[in-house]
């Protein structure tokens, strides 16, 4: 008993240290000011998909699991759901034709009832047509919007806000192909049907245009930034908000130009109007991260549940957690009002959705049907990600407003975010370096009953359900000296330590 007190009171020493406490560090300032990068964040989120097959694949999600989803993402606190469905798996029949917009809706609805119950706002929306021949049918165009309605009107789901029409299509894996003409014309094609429906006309703006950060088919005339600059110049009037995707590599967003060229693409949208990145993770194709592309091949050809197609394994390392935090601080620093993570839950796709089960898309920070349809239990844990995603979620809420923060002598390891949500701050830093770093820690008020948290490979306090836990609450002052170990994660907030308690039945 007492060497678990001292060795607990070792560790916190090593977070707040004195001035001369912290040897080998860097001593490094920082200072949160009252400046707004932006304004009403609409907040950190996550990528979850209706398990439109865990049918085929011979279990559906059980009550118990459902549970468990919940009680994760009651702590999570998700500020916004990007939402995607096949529509091959849910409303339309390939074989018949036949449209039927109760087929498979058990798992959606309980998706978007947990999302309206709890007040998540939710970008939904369809990866394709059913088919590929269908990228311009008016009978597509009618059938979507009819389900959207039946979604948003008849059952009940106002959670839904944002409309996307087809996912990243800008891609050549997109039934679009780069087409834009033939994106902008299906997007009005999309509005005018909606028009028709008094319940979403005003209710449901579009999420566009959806294109991919830092890729340009040669099918295309435009980059990424040619899509933005475009989807403005012809359909501001229709776009709800901005949205990109990105998956760059570990060193781009570490030592590149990830923010910069984050900072030049917020620039071809228009003032007022908002932009995110709808989905986000880390690829390793670039000669900078050769050795993790190698180790990654690896993973993979030890790994049972996927043949390597699409998917990230060092989801399950330790370090995939500072990274995919130092990727939010950036897109919040940057400007933009929010990232989702891809993904959730590996059980939400296999590889080209195809039905079958030799080939996830292992993204997630759990796979909830690993035990019923994959006899792998332990795949149900969460993943070390969870920790720092999972506080980035909590406490730079929805309605938050980013802070600049400046700083001094801190080294290009080191990185930090500062956001206030009513009257409260809260601030993130992560040291990706080999040596710990001493920061002073400067707020603009004095902070009342603040919380540290510590994600560290030799510290990261959990509770029974291994959600995270404060190393040190009640803090008061305005400044802090913290020392940040090194491949570690801090974050203190004034927001409480609570979590939700609110039941999340079905409809």
């Amino acid at each position: 008993m007492i060497r678990n007190i001292t060795l607990k009171l070792a560790a916190f020493a090593l977070i707040l240290s004195a001035a001369h406490g912290c040897t080998g560090g860097v001593n490094a300032e920082a200072v949160i000011t009252k400046e707004a990068i932006s304004k009403n964040y609409t907040g950190t989120g996550i990528e979850w998909d209706p398990y439109d097959e865990a049918e085929a694949w011979g279990a559906d999600i059980s009550d118990a699991d459902w549970a468990k989803l919940y009680e994760r993402l009651d702590f999570m606190k998700p500020g916004y759901i990007r939402c995607m469905i096949n529509s091959g798996w849910k409303y339309y029949d390939k074989k018949t034709g036949v449209y039927d917009k109760t087929k498979n809706i058990r798992n959606l609805r309980r998706l978007l009832d947990y999302c309206t119950k709890n007040n998540i706002t939710v970008i939904f929306g369809e990866y394709n047509p059913p088919s590929p021949d269908m990228k311009d049918s008016q009978k597509w165009v009618e059938m979507s919007v009819d389900y959207l309605n039946y979604l948003v009107n008849v059952l009940g789901f106002r959670c839904i806000k944002y409309f996307v029409i087809f996912n990243e299509p800008d891609g050549y894996w997109s039934s679009v192909n780069g087409d834009f003409s033939l994106w902008m014309s299906m997007l009005r094609k999309f509005d005018e049907q909606m028009s028709r429906y008094p319940g979403l006309s005003g209710r449901i703006r579009f999420a566009a245009p959806d294109a991919v950060m830092g890729y340009k088919n040669p099918e295309s005339p435009f980059n990424t930034a040619g899509w933005i600059k475009n989807t403005s110049e012809l359909a501001d009037s229709l776009t709800g908000i901005y949205d990109i995707h990105s998956y760059p590599g570990q060193y781009e967003v570490r030592y590149g130009d990830f923010e910069k060229n984050l900072v030049s693409l917020r620039k071809q949208v228009p003032a007022g109007k908002k932009i995110l990145l709808g989905e986000a993770g880390y690829k390793y194709y670039k000669p900078e991260d050769s050795l993790l592309a190698l180790k990654s091949t690896e993973l993979i050809a030890g790994h049972k549940l996927t043949l390597g197609s699409d998917c990230n394994l060092f989801v399950y390392d330790y370090f995939y957690g500072i990274d995919m935090a130092l990727m939010a601080m950036k897109v919040m620093n940057a400007g933009y009002s929010g990232i989702a993570a891809w993904m959730l839950d590996d059980a939400m796709h296999g590889n080209g959705d195809s039905g079958r089960t030799g080939d996830l898309k292992i993204w997630g920070m759990w796979n909830i049907l690993g035990e019923e349809v994959f006899g792998m239990p332990k795949e149900e844990e969460i993943r070390p990600w969870f920790y720092t995603w999972s506080l980035m979620c909590r406490y730079f809420p929805e309605g938050s407003d980013i802070l600049k923060t400046k700083t001094n002598k801190f080294p290009r390891t080191c990185y930090i975010s500062a956001g206030i949500k009513d009257g409260h701050y809260t601030a993130a830093a992560v040291n990706f370096g080999e040596k710990d770093i001493l920061v002073s820690l400067e707020f603009p008020k004095a902070l009342s009953n603040a919380s540290l948290f510590l994600y560290s490979r030799n510290k990261m306090e959990k509770d029974k359900n291994e959600f995270p836990v404060p190393i040190k609450r009640d803090m008061n002052g305005n400044s802090f000296r913290i020392n940040i170990p090194a491949n570690g994660f801090i974050l203190i907030t004034e927001l409480p330590y609570l979590r939700s308690n609110k039941k999340s039945n079905e409809s």
